[in-house]
């Protein structure tokens, strides 16, 4: 029977987003610092785009690239504790795809698994991180933002255009002028063999 913890698979919503759980989909998934969204620019997209207007979600992707907030995840010490958190729990509560690090966000291309509900999966990734690093910032707070970003993946087309552009992500950014270049991403890992 499913209860607050472990939720029945298919679209659920906190009141925010909307989301997709099912085991074995792959998922396309964003999370973002909580300051790396500019509140006043982001009620804007959201009240003149419709949910599943693709252009919302190049016009939040922009916003995100644009390096607002903090940056926490620029600094090297606070990306290693992300990249590790991911990779831990790799073949054991999801399949991590591909990967990238940025300085306010980071995307990830997984497929999930039986018996480890998305949102579950994603409160204690984000749960854990934070702690961790916020303690290593001496600082307290939200680190994350309360929602995230997911699209499943439709077909290999779509997996393949994915995949390039979370890996691309820091030379669309301006940060590298290629992707395997940047530090924290999985076409760095790609590329070292």
């Amino acid at each position: 029977m499913p209860d607050q913890l472990h939720p029945a698979p298919g679209w659920h919503s906190r009141g925010y987003l909307p989301h997709l759980d099912v085991p074995g989909l792959i998922q396309s998934i964003t999370i973002h610092l909580a300051d790396s969204l500019p509140r006043q620019a982001l009620e804007k997209i959201l009240s003149s785009t419709a949910p599943d207007d693709p252009e919302r979600r190049r016009r939040i992707e922009r916003l995100l690239d644009a390096g607002h907030g903090a940056c926490w995840l620029a600094r090297p010490e606070i990306a290693t504790i992300i990249e590790s958190a991911l990779l831990h729990w790799d073949a054991k509560r999801y399949r991590i795809l591909c990967w990238v690090i940025m300085p306010n966000h980071v995307h990830t291309l997984v497929q999930t698994q039986k018996d480890h509900p998305l949102p579950q999966v994603l409160h204690g990734l984000k749960s854990f991180t934070a702690n961790v690093a916020n303690q290593q910032l001496g600082r307290t707070g939200h680190l994350w933002a309360r929602d995230y970003f997911d699209r499943y993946i439709r077909d290999d087309g779509h997996l393949a255009a994915v995949t390039a552009y979370i890996e691309n992500n820091p030379v669309k950014a301006g940060l590298v002028t290629r992707a395997e270049d940047w530090a924290f991403g999985s076409a760095r890992r790609r590329s070292n063999g």
